[in-house]
């Protein structure tokens, strides 16, 4: 399925293209499943197409999927031909199609897990940021508090598993609305709170630390439940509000900080450092302690999965099956 031009969701077409082939470093993957995110929405609309370095049309979506290895680039080791495996965040484009190539590097084998393809291609990429942001950027301690903005969206989703793993002592939620309470039932939050009321509702419970892929207002509403030396991870902005600007003096006196963390450009300069994230990530999925609901549609509907993502219909995270 391509991306033809920008514009809305009739924009995804399919062609017939040659099977790619695996570059030095690569992998050939014959894809079983492939996560539609909201990047994909950006890449397809012409949001980002102003910045170096991202596609124009033509070019084929998807960044990250699930399949068995189908062949092996020059100098690729520790994977065999039929292997299943899950593509992390920073491979290239072309996940929504039959067969595609990814980078060794950001390549995580499921081989002995029995872990299913959907729930990894929906929720290890996003839990490996998790894992990442809450450990290499937050730095976490064991009895921290976390909130989660966007709670039941397909990032935010990731972390209250991750955290708890890492020792959180409490983990609270934050929806847009009471109706989208019911979408993290299956998430392992203590409290989850609509966004416009959660200063208030926490009454004066502060937090440690305060996961934001949402921005806008939430952003610096997060600066009042901040306990001493919190911190506010920055990991994206799906508001449709600029955020308000704070200042290096309002964070001095707050003893506060805002943390950005993007793992795209993070994994370019270094694409190993994914792989203990990985295996804590893997082990998670296998013992059942972090899931996702997941709605599968068929390859050839992405359009629709456009459509129902940009509409907020989805609880979760669509995947295409192919």
């Amino acid at each position: 399925m391509t991306i033809s031009e920008f514009g809305g969701p009739e924009v995804l077409v399919p062609v017939e293209l040659p099977d790619p082939k695996p570059g030095a470093g690569q992998i050939a993957i014959d894809t079983s499943h492939a996560a539609v995110g909201l990047v994909d929405v950006l890449f397809r609309r012409g949001d980002l197409a102003g910045r170096p370095g991202f596609p124009r049309p033509p070019f084929v979506p998807g960044l990250e999927v699930a399949g068995t290895v189908r062949e092996l680039g020059e100098g690729v080791t520790g994977f065999q031909v039929g292997e299943p495996v899950v593509t992390l965040s920073r491979m290239s484009l072309g996940g929504y199609a039959t067969v595609t190539l990814a980078e060794a590097a950001m390549t995580v084998s499921l081989k002995g897990s029995d872990v299913d393809p959907a729930q990894a291609v929906a929720v290890l990429p996003n839990a490996v940021t998790a894992h990442l942001a809450l450990t290499r950027v937050a730095h976490l301690r064991e009895g921290e508090s976390v909130l989660v903005h966007g709670a039941a969206g397909g990032l935010a989703a990731a972390f209250p598993a991750v955290a708890r793993s890492l020792g959180a002592s409490r983990i609270t939620g934050t929806v847009s609305s009471r109706a989208r309470i019911a979408d993290t039932d299956h998430l392992d939050y203590d409290e989850v709170l609509t966004s416009d009321h959660f200063v208030k509702a926490l009454d004066g419970r502060p937090v440690d630390v305060v996961v934001d892929p949402v921005g806008g207002e939430l952003r610096t509403a997060g600066l009042d439940v901040l306990a001493p030396l919190g911190r506010i991870l920055v990991l994206g902005h799906a508001a449709r509000t600029p955020d308000a600007p704070v200042t290096g003096d309002e964070l001095w006196s707050r003893n506060a900080s805002m943390l950005g963390f993007a793992v795209g450009p993070y994994l370019q300069a270094d694409p190993f450092a994914a792989r203990p994230s990985a295996a804590h990530v893997v082990t998670l999925l296998a013992d059942g302690r972090l899931t996702q609901r997941v709605d599968e549609l068929p390859l050839s509907e992405a359009a629709e999965a456009h459509r129902r993502l940009e509409a907020r219909e989805v609880p979760g995270r669509i995947v295409l099956t192919v």
